[in-house]
């Protein structure tokens, strides 16, 4: 991730609407220190409807170049959409940016990082094994921790209830799953010590 966040401030350095005259200022992040990279004064429009709104987001998108954060004291209308068809990420502060930098880009990157981590785990489908007979295996979700559940790959699967058994492979039997056994919702054999589980419909 680029650590360059732009910033809407006014003539005290302080973020401001959009609709307030100010600047658009580029911070970039070096051997730990924010530093102003670039900058531009823009007048915001005071007529001239939406035309001028979007010059002036087509001039505040060129100064931020590659840097896909932004913040102001708020950001509403056609500016928000302008930013988010941008594929920006929009944030809402108050204050100066020294004092929110840090945790912006922190934020960012965890939210990055759980992306690519879900991104990761492919989401397993069941695979037809014999006549009305099913496997899938969930281990790598149930060790990822990447954000799929066991429900959302196993539930629609039974919900249809178009199978005749279904054999789940895994780390321990869903605790989910377990209460749907106890409430015979549907049948479930457990062997393997709880590695494998056979699911099949009650009576």
């Amino acid at each position: 991730m680029s650590s360059e966040i732009a910033v809407w401030v006014n003539e005290n350095g302080e973020t401001t609407t959009l609709n307030t005259p100010g600047k658009i200022v580029v911070y970039r992040k070096w051997q730990g220190n924010w530093k102003a990279d670039r900058d531009k004064v823009i007048s915001p429009p005071s007529t001239g409807g939406m035309s001028m709104l979007r010059r002036l987001m087509s001039e505040v998108l060129e100064v931020m170049g590659k840097s896909k954060i932004f913040v102001a004291q708020k950001v509403t209308g056609i500016p928000y959409f302008e930013l988010e068809k941008s594929t920006c990420s929009v944030w809402e502060m108050p204050g100066k940016p020294e004092d929110f930098l840090d945790y912006i880009l922190s934020c960012e990157e965890k939210e990055q990082s759980t992306e690519q981590k879900n991104a990761a785990v492919l989401v397993p489908a069941p695979v037809e094994i014999g006549a009305g007979r099913y496997r899938v295996s969930i281990k790598e979700i149930q060790e990822s921790g990447g954000g799929i559940t066991s429900k959302q790959v196993l539930q629609p699967f039974l919900s249809r209830g178009k199978f005749f058994e279904l054999e789940v492979i895994c780390n321990h039997v869903p605790p989910w799953l377990e209460a749907e056994f106890i409430a015979g919702t549907w049948k479930g054999e457990v062997t393997g010590g709880g590695k494998k589980i056979i699911i099949s419909k009650t009576c």
